[in-house]
């Protein structure tokens, strides 16, 4: 008798320890709190990070995530210092980073294609990037994605800054175009032209991934933290894969999850918000969710160079990895 109980006693020890741990939400996995630098502010591009988090991904992972969208926060620097495991950044980033000696690397290709569109007015015919030259250009200034993409779709045309005229106009590219101060403007493909042609202000676009193949965003780390914790990199690959394919499969769940974190999303002219959406699912797209192309990280480190950005050739194959790709 005494064996039966002692046995039963047993049998419901598991039965309770096997229902405790199935109502886990990270698999006994203790919740690391991090903060991400985001490189711009909150948005309906970010999308894919706010439905991993509502949905438990992150959690599951033993992930938790403080965005950081201050512009002051030079992310890869605070990766490259080992001050942070992770940022959002982008491939001319990490190049340029590395070219200074910081150990960073891209761990994970949210982008497949890069997201800079040249944008016109329709009566200057507009149709390929050669017809760009002798014209006035208006972007940001000489820095970031806007200016990498100019020069890119210039040098796929065989034209250089010299054949163009620029204009720095900071991130006022709607607002001039509408104006008439400028014809011609370089944006983001998912931003700009959207805005535009929503305020009844059609215009051409010659998309940037239309003509050459480059590196985008993505989640960069350290080599640091590769060596020593490669399942926390492959837990955060896992967790935003996830995020991705959700949006990709449902972008109205993930544009009415992206309203309870932007603020004012719900305000705003939803079919825009969600034009602005299903062009960047556009380039998130992929057979293999995060995995990097090397070519587009040889032609990237090949731009630089052209650009007189970096002074030599970097070995690309040290700036990525596929290794953590779910």
């Amino acid at each position: 008798m005494l064996k039966k109980l002692v046995l039963l006693m047993l049998g419901l020890a598991v039965m309770l320890s096997a229902c405790t741990s199935s109502g886990s939400t990270n698999d006994g996995k203790t919740i690391r709190k991090i903060k991400l630098p985001m490189g711009y502010i909150p948005n309906i591009q970010y999308a894919p990070f706010y439905v991993a988090v509502e949905k438990g991904y992150f959690a599951k992972e033993g992930i938790e995530i403080e965005f950081d969208y201050s512009f002051e926060t030079d992310g890869v620097s605070l990766v490259g210092a080992g001050e942070l495991p992770f940022a959002v950044a982008s491939g001319e980033q990490v190049l340029l980073a590395r070219a200074q000696g910081l150990p960073v690397v891209y761990t994970f290709a949210w982008y497949q294609q890069f997201p800079i569109s040249i944008v016109s007015e329709p009566d200057l015919n507009i149709t390929k990037p050669a017809d760009l030259s002798g014209h006035t250009i208006g972007l940001p200034g000489l820095f970031g994605a806007n200016y990498i993409g100019l020069q890119a779709i210039l040098f796929s045309a065989g034209l250089t800054l010299a054949d163009v005229q620029v204009d720095a106009i900071g991130f006022t590219q709607v607002e001039a175009m509408s104006s008439g101060q400028e014809n011609i403007v370089v944006g983001y493909t998912a931003n700009e032209p959207i805005i535009l042609n929503s305020k009844a202000h059609p215009v051409n676009e010659l998309r940037v991934a239309d003509y050459m193949q480059l590196t985008a965003n993505g989640i960069v780390s350290s080599e640091k933290t590769i060596k020593d914790e490669p399942e926390f990199v492959r837990s955060m690959a896992r967790a935003l894969a996830q995020g991705i394919a959700d949006t990709i499969a449902n972008p109205d769940e993930a544009y009415t999850i992206s309203t309870k974190y932007v603020e004012g999303l719900a305000d705003m002219d939803k079919i825009v918000q969600m034009a602005v959406l299903t062009t960047s699912i556009e380039f998130w797209q992929a057979e293999r969710i995060g995995l990097s192309n090397p070519q587009a990280w040889q032609n990237m480190n090949d731009l630089l160079v052209k650009m007189e950005l970096i002074k030599t050739p970097l070995d690309v194959n040290k700036a990525f990895t596929n290794e953590f790709v779910p």
